[in-house]
């Protein structure tokens, strides 16, 4: 890659990691944080905080995140280090002076909204190399003092915490549970965004007749198809399997034309979330 190119994609990284950063400010200025929505993560905990001792979000999340970042620098790329102390100092300007507003006190929709700009501005910051410090860097180094456990395992382990003190502290546990709302919200929504939406499919279909079909899915889709050798363990007859990937559009079309073709065909349709290559999108 030319150093012309790596500065301008470097450039823009971290152009798209402010805005992530300030999408998840929002959430946590606007919905979680005014009704004590703690969706797990040091954001959360600082939202706990907020309401037990008045201490602002913003100061909480440095105080918590820099010695995170100190103990675990060594389990961090250069790249990774520098986008998290980015990130982590850009979340807390941001909440420092994104003014103070409530938008909904209706905690439903201050769980269900608050989570999924969380989990659009989490998952943005996760798509262009950073992280906000958190439960993922302190499931790092949990993990290194303890290998047994994974680090999935301690990162559940302190959202549950979070979660189960924000009930605790505001004396409520419909807090629990809606924190719980809005921590599946978030993930579901970061996910989302780092995988995509999933608007193609994934044929892999058997059949006697792969010349027909193929050909008619190529002239009338527009849809390249790839012919892969495949052998049936049961009647040991060897046969061709054929896969294609379409988007949704064309979804029924392919279910209509192999029918039309060979109703017996054998066929398996799966979610593709991104296909990078000639017809689809750029390497």
């Amino acid at each position: 890659m030319a150093k012309d190119e790596r500065w301008y994609r470097a450039f823009f990284s971290y152009i798209f990691l402010a805005i992530g950063v300030l999408i998840m400010a929002i959430s946590l200025e606007y919905f979680l944080g005014p009704n004590t929505i703690a969706p797990g993560g040091v954001t959360g905990f600082a939202v706990v905080i907020n309401k037990l001792s008045k201490i602002p979000i913003y100061v909480t999340n440095l105080a918590i995140n820099i010695p995170l970042f100190l103990i675990g620098l060594k389990t961090l790329g250069k790249s990774t280090a520098i986008k998290t102390v980015y990130s982590t100092v850009l979340l807390s300007l941001f909440l420092r002076f994104l003014p103070s507003e409530v938008l909904t006190h209706d905690i439903f929709l201050s769980a269900i909204f608050g989570g999924v700009l969380m989990g659009i501005g989490l998952g943005i910051v996760f798509k262009f190399g950073g992280t906000t410090g958190g439960t993922d860097l302190a499931g790092t180094i949990l993990n290194n003092k303890f290998p047994h456990l994974s680090i999935v395992t301690f990162m559940t382990i302190i959202d549950l915490f979070v979660v189960v003190f924000a009930g605790l502290v505001d004396k409520k546990i419909e807090t629990s549970l809606y924190s719980i709302v809005s921590m599946f919200v978030v993930m579901k929504v970061a996910d989302a965004i780092l995988e995509g939406i999933g608007y193609l499919k994934g044929f892999i279909i058997v059949t006697d007749k792969p010349d027909e079909v193929s050909k008619r899915l190529m002239i009338e889709l527009h849809r390249g198809v790839t012919s892969l050798k495949g052998k049936g363990m049961y009647t040991k007859e060897e046969k061709e399997v054929l896969m294609c990937v379409v988007n949704r559009a064309q979804f029924s079309k392919v279910k209509q034309i192999v029918k039309e073709v060979d109703p017996k065909a054998f066929v398996m349709v799966s979610e593709i979330y991104e296909v990078l290559g000639e017809g689809f999108k750029e390497m």
